[in-house]
């Protein structure tokens, strides 16, 4: 049995996603046994975290400073723009470096089961970006990625998006595509157990070989 100082650290863990009981036990411990300095470091790192981090005007990533250090990169190709669900969606972009653009962050996407409407996230903002670059700005923006998932709730996020951004194109006269990522299998996978969404998918996207 824990002592209530570090059970309360331990159920505090546990409210974190991924972790359940027996991990946040060990997490606790682990704390427990680190460095009184590196404890305190981490201590203040978590009691500022709210303080010093926000959104970044443009795209609406995490950062420190009132710009990211994405879309302060002068070397980011402006016009590709790849709109993500999440902060963590980004940076799987940005570990694999495959990716030279800038991106935009909606923070959710639209779930009427869980009462997450359109206005619930960033969409007007990028619609507002988008008229902006593309009316003001030298570099236009060329072409929109909708990298929402691609389950029930961010095919229909995608969706919505490419509707109003159609709009927009009409309305401001603007030249910019607007793309999906392909979907479909993974590389080793078996088409034994794919199921038939990734199929169609993967038919869909197919390209000359």
């Amino acid at each position: 049995m824990l002592p209530s100082n570090l059970k309360k650290i331990a159920l505090f863990l546990e409210r974190l996603p991924g972790i359940g009981e027996k991990t946040a036990n060990r997490l606790a411990i682990y704390l427990l046994r680190m460095p009184q300095d590196d404890l305190k470091e981490f201590g203040n790192n978590i009691s500022s975290l709210k303080t010093k981090t926000r959104l970044c005007k443009i795209c609406l990533n995490f950062t420190e400073e009132e710009i990211c250090s994405i879309d302060q990169d002068k070397t980011r190709e402006g016009s590709v723009l790849t709109v993500v669900e999440q902060v963590y969606d980004l940076i799987s972009f940005e570990t694999g470096n495959i990716y030279k653009g800038v991106y935009h962050v909606l923070h959710g996407r639209i779930d009427p089961l869980n009462n997450i409407r359109p206005e619930d996230i960033y969409i007007d903002a990028l619609i507002s970006r988008v008229r902006k670059q593309n009316t003001d700005a030298r570099q236009k923006i060329k072409e929109i990625i909708i990298a929402t998932n691609p389950d029930m709730e961010g095919e229909a996020t995608a969706m919505f998006i490419r509707d109003r951004l159609n709009e927009l194109k009409k309305e401001i006269r603007a030249k910019f595509t607007i793309t999906r990522l392909g979907y479909g299998l993974p590389i080793g996978a078996s088409l034994e157990y794919a199921d038939y969404m990734t199929l169609k998918k993967s038919i869909e996207g197919r390209k000359e070989f």
